[in-house]
């Protein structure tokens, strides 16, 4: 709507999202605003400001949702909060996303997703200046009573000739906004349906113990200092689904020993980091939850779990070619046994390199813009 307003000459009747305003010039004061009105109601709309507050609002759910933070947290993200861990192992890049220390007063780190990557790229697009950095803006801790130093800050927006921090108190308005549009009741109360940013805190939180993360490693990622808070976060699913986890933890906890539900020893971490050095393979990286077992034997190349590699695509080639050579020497040779299974894994190979074509037919490379520092930076150039 806002990009069809801006084609239309003051005056001028516009249709867009099936709707239909007519462009109305503004003031001198408010040149810069774009504005329409109702031909039916009269009523008059900043279409500028209402995109601004959807795209925040979209924003904000997809980063609460991806990463279970708290709202002060989800402010106080900066340019500089996306760090990147080597394993030591297999040398892998993997993007972490750093929380500052907010109400429990402990830095912890997240994997960054691929969705939360993009959602990233999105906003940091979205508020780099002319020159392409992210401008510096100062924001108000509302517990400490101060403002803190300029800084990078994700979540920011132009108000007027300058940039300003988007406070915790704009994000639950930007919530209910979204909420309101939608048109979704309460099925309890009737009323409308509230959320809040605490909300998708919960849901993250499920999802993750549900989908068999252990609850004393999604202690350490939602920073909290006792196992039970992690345990009483509940999202509302259907009572068959928590009555059945309830039972299985139950069954657990009757066979295991109790201590085993404590605060993650060095060990169990490191069990859980290595988790993803285990999942490199020469031609990907294996997609298998953590703590669960390869069903096909580490036959990588017939498993739908496995993320081919684009890099790796001439040695799957030549698996390819390899296996339609072999399949007729076992025919030739009366192999039978071993026919169906060159032929499971030919048509493994086959479906991975079709994979890796549609990848890169419709592939768009998002620089991150990963901070330098400054003396890395001058080294850079000096080399």
């Amino acid at each position: 709507m806002l990009a069809a307003a801006r084609h239309a000459a003051p005056g001028e009747t516009f249709t867009a999202a099936e709707q239909t305003l007519v462009r109305v010039a503004p003031r001198r004061s408010a040149a810069a605003k774009v504005l329409a009105e109702d031909p039916v109601t009269g009523h008059r709309r900043d279409l500028g400001r209402e995109e601004d507050h959807a795209f925040w609002a979209f924003a904000i759910v997809e980063v609460l949702r991806a990463t279970g933070i708290r709202v002060e947290e989800l402010t106080e993200l900066s340019h500089h909060s996306l760090i990147q861990y080597r394993l030591s192992t297999t040398g892998e890049l993997i993007p972490l996303l750093q929380i500052v220390p907010s109400k429990t007063d402990t830095e912890r780190l997240l994997v960054v997703s691929p969705e939360l990557a993009e959602v990233r790229s999105t906003i940091i697009r979205r508020v780099r200046d002319n020159n392409g950095r992210v401008p510096l803006v100062p924001a108000y801790d509302h517990y400490e009573r101060t403002w803190l130093p300029p800084a990078p800050l994700l979540f920011q927006r132009h108000c007027g000739y300058e940039n300003r921090a988007i406070s915790s108190g704009a994000v639950r308005k930007m919530l209910t906004t979204a909420l309101a549009h939608t048109g979704l009741t309460d099925s309890v109360t009737g009323g409308p349906l509230l959320f809040t940013p605490h909300d998708f805190r919960r849901l993250f939180i499920t999802d993750a113990v549900l989908g068999g993360l252990p609850p004393h490693i999604a202690q350490v990622i939602a920073g909290h200092q006792d196992i039970n808070v992690t345990l009483g976060y509940k999202a509302v699913y259907p009572d068959e689904a928590v009555q059945a986890h309830l039972a299985f933890l139950a069954r657990r906890r009757a066979m295991r020993p109790t201590d085993e539900y404590g605060v993650p020893t060095d060990e169990e971490w490191t069990e859980f980091l290595g988790h993803f050095e285990r999942r490199k393979v020469s031609i990907g990286t294996c997609g298998r939850s953590f703590s669960t077992p390869c069903i096909h034997e580490h036959a990588c190349v017939r498993c739908p779990m496995l993320w081919p590699d684009p890099a790796q695509r001439d040695r799957l080639v030549e698996i390819r070619d390899n296996l339609h050579a072999r399949i007729p020497e076992a025919e030739r040779e009366g192999w039978l046994g071993e026919v169906e299974g060159l032929r499971v894994s030919l048509a493994g190979a086959e479906d991975k390199l079709a994979q890796l074509d549609r990848r890169s037919s419709n592939r768009t490379v998002v620089d991150l813009g990963t901070p330098t520092p400054r003396k890395a930076a001058v080294a850079q150039t000096d080399q």
